[in-house]
């Protein structure tokens, strides 16, 4: 009885931690690694393969009246034609602005 107790508890321990790792794993991503997941395919360096008009590069960024976090934002949640809309519940809020500020600092 005590070893199957001892096992209990084990298990109980190891379900609590390993749930606990995940969100904290899922939080840790950086705008970098989110940027790499969710717009590189299309952006690739900066880039735009569908319209070459439209790069995340300064002068093209400041051209199209994107100069903030907000503006690349908003522009993820409301695209123009050719960009897929990243709703919130695909890029939460927190990684949206973590992708923004990696676009405003890298390109």
């Amino acid at each position: 009885m005590k070893k199957m107790r001892l096992l209990g508890a084990a298990v109980l321990l190891a379900a609590v931690f390993s749930m606990g790792s995940f969100p904290a794993e899922a939080a840790a991503a950086t705008g970098k690694e989110l940027f790499n997941a969710n717009c590189s395919k299309c952006h690739f360096g900066g880039g735009n393969v569908i319209n070459p008009k439209f790069t995340l590069h300064k002068n093209d960024r400041l051209k199209h009246g994107v100069r903030t976090a907000n503006d690349i934002i908003s522009r993820m949640r409301h695209p123009g034609p050719g960009m897929p809309t990243f709703t919130k519940e695909m890029i939460p809020d927190a990684d949206a602005r973590k992708i923004a500020e990696y676009v405003l600092k890298t390109f």
